[in-house]
């Protein structure tokens, strides 16, 4: 039995994500069109999970400029809260992940998430009920490093006290999570859940051959059973 298991959270611990019509507010606050305003955050991805244009506020402020639009501090700040609003309302836990991480620290599995993520995730998950079953918490905004950054998942082995081999990670499969895993010596599970044809997702991991479940508790059971390995 693995001592721990890293868990992805968008599309893993969560239903698939898209951008609902909540997300349109912040780009009218800003005064731009919400096509140019996705535009900008699906090809910033990456630079902005990583922290690289400072805190939320900084963020938006660099999206505005990339925009070209100039705002006042107080629509700025309006337009962050649009934002955090907008990921809130469309983060959705899976119903069964509240059971199924219960069930595994009653088998005395340690349990991280590790998630490419921008500022309003830490934001977000202190009032999320899946917080207090992790013993751990690797945001990418915070640690500067995105999947498949190894220093990600170290990140989360140093906090739970074990090494790669000892662990595994479960994910649907976004930045190339799965291989960069597996490059490190942790075991990989791919969730296929049928939900995830409609999720918004930057990198899949398309060269991941590795196993896979369909349900979020049948790959925490997978990750409990021992791995066979083929001759």
């Amino acid at each position: 039995m693995p001592r721990a298991i890293l868990f992805d959270f968008y599309g893993t611990l969560t239903s698939a994500c898209t951008r609902g019509p909540a997300h349109e507010l912040a780009p009218r606050l800003l005064g731009c069109e919400p096509a140019e305003y996705f535009a900008v955050l699906n090809t910033s991805f990456y630079p902005r999970c990583r922290g690289a244009y400072g805190d939320a506020l900084d963020t938006m402020r660099w999206v505005a400029a990339e925009l070209g639009v100039r705002v006042t501090p107080a629509r700025l700040r309006a337009a962050q809260a649009a934002r955090l609003m907008a990921v809130r309302a469309d983060t959705h836990l899976r119903p069964e992940a509240v059971p199924t991480l219960w069930r595994l620290r009653r088998a005395g599995v340690r349990l991280a998430v590790v998630s490419d993520c921008a500022w309003e995730l830490p934001e977000i998950m202190r009032a999320l009920p899946v917080n207090h079953l992790l013993d751990a918490k690797v945001f990418s905004v915070q640690v500067g490093c995105s999947k498949p950054d190894p220093r990600i998942y170290l990140a989360a082995c140093a906090r739970l006290d074990v090494a790669p081999e000892e662990c595994v990670f479960v994910g649907d499969g976004g930045s190339r999570e799965l291989t960069g895993a597996q490059a490190l010596g942790i075991r990989a599970i791919r969730l296929a859940a049928p939900d995830l044809a409609d999720h918004l997702q930057f990198a899949s991991d398309d060269g991941f051959a590795g196993e896979s479940a369909v349900t979020l508790p049948d790959a925490a059971a997978l990750a409990l059973t021992p791995q066979t390995v083929g001759v």
